[in-house]
């Protein structure tokens, strides 16, 4: 990886960016781990997000001593990436520069991990902001929400919203998720992959 993950005080801006489908329909629903969480990470910060010409939500705010912006995109998870990627062209950033935060099918639910690149797991936000930015080098905070049991089809899965018994955990679920998000930004993405990894 770029040496911007071994991020200094004063170093490149991040963009960081929690991925999911827009309106109250979708608030709630698994599709969305990723926006909640972003909007945890703001609350931390004491910021509050706007609407940026690039069409995200977007707010500037420090972690650490490293600036950072932070970003929900206002469009369909299937199309998140033109926002993200033209949130990156404004502040001139790279993929590298880049964290996105977001649900996954392939991890339990309550399970984060972190991720430096790679493939896209088929998710369709992953792939958007892929396509758009014309890289996969791009760090990930994963939130496990688990697969549909029996014969529920992943789609209807992920736009549902959390069991009863998921929504119990659900906030500890994104406060870890953002503890991640926080330390990849302080100590860089390949030491947070391993810390963060190996409590799970």
């Amino acid at each position: 990886m770029s040496p911007l993950w071994r991020v200094r005080p004063g170093g490149d801006r991040l963009v960081i960016a929690g991925l999911g489908n827009p309106g109250e329909r979708y608030a709630a629903t698994r599709h969305n781990a990723g926006a909640a969480v972003l909007d945890e990470v703001a609350a931390r910060s004491g910021v509050q997000l706007k609407r940026h010409r690039s069409g995200c939500l977007a707010a500037e705010a420090r972690l650490g001593s490293v600036p950072v912006v932070l970003a929900r995109p206002t469009s369909f998870m299937n199309e998140s990436g033109g926002q993200v990627s033209g949130l990156a062209r404004f502040y001139r950033v790279s993929a590298e520069q880049v964290v996105v935060v977001h649900d996954e099918l392939d991890i339990p639910f309550g399970v984060v991990r972190v991720k430096s690149s790679g493939g896209t797991a088929g998710h369709n936000g992953v792939r958007s902001v892929a396509s758009h930015l014309s890289s996969k080098d791009f760090v990930r905070v994963r939130v496990g929400i688990g697969r549909p049991t029996g014969r529920q089809n992943p789609v209807d899965f992920v736009l549902a919203r959390f069991s009863s018994s998921e929504r119990k955990e659900l906030p500890l679920v994104i406060s870890d998720a953002a503890d991640a998000v926080e330390r990849v930004v302080e100590v860089g993405a390949e030491r947070a992959m391993n810390e963060v990894n190996e409590r799970h």
